[in-house]
């Protein structure tokens, strides 16, 4: 069934309509084990080296991966790619982020490194750096931030003039926290034609005049590559121009919507790789005379890690599912497959930047916890969990900010909702008069898990209600709002995508429902001070009595719960849903 982004929020969907880790091919399970031994033989007896900044070495690495296919693997097969789904993009993303360096090389090279050719490159661009790229010949990297610009993309300064013969374009400026960019030979670079249309441009390293800086001293991901790069009066080639002049921005913010999404299976990896490890910890660490993982805190830091983990993965699998919605029938060999693709994707471009933020923080989170299980060693940089969470960090950095991507969030909904492509408003309206009739007495067959997730809905459209009354057209201008109204969005997203999840497979209940209840909880947190911005005396306590109605929920025995979720995760030895 076809979805229509944000729809969510306003529509019942069902277990049935949820793509899960569940539903994934044995074609899926076959190109995810290629990718999980292939780092095992031959990632992780290297990363020491990586770390120590042998570049070439991560190269040849990129190049063995690509013999194997897991470097094109969108790329049709006339381009020498594997031409699969993004299911199998994220499989392999989910494999090979335990380690963020390699992850780094392998998500700066065949996503975004790649993906602006392969969605708007013509035939003979494709023909002729396609193969290249498949294969890492050519190492892709993607040149959009600047020094002054950060999030603020469309402010760029890099300058492109066209020769007074039409034959190039004549690139100058310079990009800032370019990942790959100290092996890459092939670069997709935003600049503005004239100083004034954003416009996209396919630059080799070959050309004359490009050049990149040392390599930036880093919190984490040391064994990536990213450095500042230098375009001094660089000739590119008229027919490198990427899509349309002035058209670059449609370029760069679809690639990072794509950017977004793999972020999820990226962040779903690396927590598991946690996790595992805390789990063998804490069963070999022994204090008082007994294991660690026999200890109460320790036991519910592990099911909290496995539960945060479990939302993590149900919503950006579920995002997944979305888009493939979309994509029914899909093959490369349609005359307008890209823009079919890349319009799948956009539909979706609110849900994809809730994956980036979830996940990242969810990551966030569990390398925290594993420190903290491992102690003082956690503390060393001998252990994984230290790497771990340095490396971490960058997440929320990423792929916009999780601060830009919480505006993104609502700023598109609202959008939307004006465009009359969501039906916010008329679900405003509903409850609204819902509130002004009072509590129903009518009892239906409703389950409370349910009943659960539709207040959390109800909190998040009495917020957007609330926060258009009182700014109107000026809502974008008010940020702290904006951001609380993301934040219960998202807790309502990983909420209905957990419950349709565990209601669809049958497994995950237990983690489902502490989960339901402590996201209900934090929303009606993150609700509170969106709602003292938006009213006062009267209206504010009345607000809150309504509040604390659609918040309200019986407690369920959630220490017992985390202790069977950690017994099932010791007994396996790593992420098991429980």
């Amino acid at each position: 069934m076809k979805r229509l982004g944000g729809s969510f929020l306003v529509e019942e969907h069902e277990a049935g309509e949820v793509f899960t880790p569940a539903d994934l091919t044995d074609e899926h399970r076959a190109i995810a084990r290629t990718a999980k031994e292939f780092f095992e033989r031959e990632v992780t007896p290297n990363i020491d080296a990586m770390q120590r900044g042998d570049h070439d070495l991560a190269v040849v690495l990129l190049r063995k991966a690509a013999s194997l296919g897991l470097e094109a693997i969108l790329t049709p097969e006339r381009y020498g790619g594997m031409e699969m789904d993004m299911a199998s993009v994220m499989v392999v993303a989910e494999e090979f982020a335990r380690d963020g360096s390699f992850a780094g090389w392998h998500g700066a090279h065949a996503g975004i490194g790649t993906l602006p050719l392969l969605l708007f490159g013509t035939e003979a661009q494709k023909q002729k750096y396609l193969p290249k790229l498949s294969s890492c010949e050519y190492v892709g990297a993607y040149c959009l931030t600047e020094p002054q610009t950060g999030s603020d993309a469309m402010a760029i300064k890099t300058r492109a003039d066209l020769s007074a013969d039409g034959t190039h374009y004549v690139l100058n400026g310079q990009k800032m926290w370019i990942t790959n960019a100290g092996k890459a030979d092939f670069f997709t670079v935003f600049a503005k034609i004239g100083g004034e249309q954003f416009s996209a441009f396919l630059v080799e390293r070959a050309f004359a005049g490009v050049t990149n800086g040392a390599e930036e001293q880093k919190m984490g991901i040391k064994g990536s590559s990213t450095c500042a790069v230098f375009f001094d009066n660089v000739k590119v080639p008229v027919e490198n121009l990427l899509g349309e002049v002035g058209r670059g921005h449609i370029i760069a913010f679809n690639i990072l919507n794509i950017g977004r999404l793999k972020l999820g299976p990226f962040a779903v990896g690396a927590s598991k790789s946690v996790l595992a490890v805390s789990l063998a910890y804490a069963k070999q660490r022994k204090a008082f005379g007994q294991e660690i993982a026999s200890f109460g805190m320790i036991r519910h830091k592990l099911a909290e890690m496995a539960i945060r983990i479990y939302a993590a993965e149900s919503v950006a699998y579920r995002v997944e599912g979305l888009i493939e919605g979309h994509l029914d029938g899909f093959t490369w060999d349609e005359q307008e497959a890209a823009k079919r693709m890349m319009k799948a994707v956009e539909e979706f471009a609110v849900e994809c930047s809730m994956v980036k933020v979830h996940g990242s923080e969810v990551l966030d989170y569990v390398v925290d916890e594993g420190v903290q299980i491992h102690g003082g060693y956690g503390y060393h940089h001998d252990y994984y969990v230290e790497r771990a969470y340095r490396d971490s960090r960058i997440n929320r950095i990423f792929e916009g900010t999780n601060e830009i991507n919480r505006l993104l969030v609502t700023g598109m909904l609202l959008k939307r909702a004006q465009q009359g492509r969501l039906g916010l408003v008329k679900a405003v309206k509903g409850l609204m008069d819902e509130i002004l009739a009072g509590p129903s007495l009518a009892s239906g067959a409703e389950s409370e898990e349910r009943r659960l997730v539709r207040n959390a809905k109800r909190i998040a459209l009495l917020l957007l209600g609330s926060a258009f009354e009182k700014f109107g057209a000026a809502m974008e201008q008010q940020q702290e709002v904006l951001a609380g109204i993301a934040d219960v969005a998202m807790e309502v997203f990983a909420m209905e995508s957990a419950l349709l999840r565990s209601e669809k497979t049958k497994a995950g209940a237990d983690m489902t429902a502490v989960l339901l209840r402590d996201s209900l909880t934090r929303a009606e947190g993150f609700a509170k001070p969106v709602l003292a911005a938006c009213s006062e005396g009267d209206a504010l306590r009345s607000k809150m009595t309504v509040l604390r109605r659609y918040a309200k929920f019986e407690p369920v025995d959630a220490i017992a719960l985390r202790r069977r979720i950690s017994d099932k995760q010791l007994a396996a030895g790593h992420y098991a849903v429980a």
